[in-house]
């Protein structure tokens, strides 16, 4: 009787090759959208053709913030809402590197709250990746600055009574130069827009609106993930270049999506170098 050939099939999974296999499985929750998102950002950064030995992912703590130790690139895990002035020391340490701030609601916009818009004040070459799952997701599910108004927390189980940010608003008031915003169920359109704003200098911010059903999901009855998705696609309006202040958003309003600011504008990099050529042509001329 032949003997039977035994031949081993190894199947890899389309991000595979950027990420760092040894730290698989991931942490994240059944239904969470972090891992879809990361999903868009490996497929742009294929699509972009950005070389790994020059990507930099910067993450803070928080959910969100373990994505830059999965990520098979040069990666820092950095203290709780100080991302971006961890990336802004890597930017203008090696202008050369390709720095991107991948982290969560609470890490950017409430403990890094003062970084983020000073950040996009002075224009520093950083995209920001913002994962808005609209509480403290790792922590046991608080309420954060972009928490919609009455949505239930552990810390507000009545209803939150605060306004949130409305984030595209801040980061153009701020001075962003790439400001757009996606659900994780635009994996397309996020994936594109993440590619587009790989190619453009200066301050970039996106933000990707993502489920969280253990905590916030599940304390507004807002139903399982799949339900959040179709939540997703029932009440998302494409509108680009939209005025900023229809995208805020609510628990049943519509959520406005697209790219909403593309604009050039000198980074502080450009400025800093212009001081040095204006300073170094005046010391020449007194001489």
């Amino acid at each position: 009787m032949p003997e039977t050939e035994v031949v081993e099939v190894v199947f890899e999974h389309p991000s595979e090759w950027a990420l760092r296999r040894d730290r698989l499985p991931h942490i994240w929750c059944s239904g969470c959208g972090i891992g879809i998102a990361v999903n868009a950002f490996v497929a742009a950064i294929k699509q972009a053709n950005i070389d790994l030995d020059k990507l930099c992912v910067v993450s803070g703590i928080g959910c969100s913030g373990r994505v830059a130790g999965y990520m098979n690139c040069n990666s820092f895990h950095t203290t709780h809402g100080r991302a971006i002035p961890f990336a802004i020391g890597l930017h203008l340490a090696n202008p050369e590197l390709i720095v991107t701030v991948f982290s969560g609601d609470g890490d950017i916009v409430a403990i890094g709250g003062n970084h983020f818009i000073h950040a996009a004040r002075r224009n520093v070459d950083l995209l920001v990746i913002c994962i808005n799952n609209f509480n403290y997701g790792m922590t046991g599910g608080q309420s954060g600055p972009t928490t919609h108004l009455r949505g239930r927390t552990t810390t507000t189980p009545y209803g939150n009574p605060e306004y949130p940010f409305n984030l595209p608003r801040l980061a153009a008031a701020a001075g962003a130069v790439y400001v757009a915003r996606w659900t994780v169920l635009d994996l397309g359109r996020l994936r594109n827009s993440i590619a587009e704003a790989f190619q453009k200098r200066g301050f970039r911010f996106i933000e990707v609106i993502s489920p969280c059903p253990t905590n916030y999901g599940r304390r507004n009855r807002l139903g399982e993930a799949l339900d959040e998705l179709r939540k997703y696609k029932e009440r998302t309006v494409i509108k680009h270049f939209a005025p900023l202040e229809e995208c805020e958003l609510s628990l049943d309003g519509p959520i406005v999506v697209g790219k909403f600011v593309d604009i050039e504008r000198p980074t502080l990099l450009d400025m800093i170098r212009a001081q040095q050529k204006r300073f170094e042509e005046s010391e020449e001329g007194e001489q």
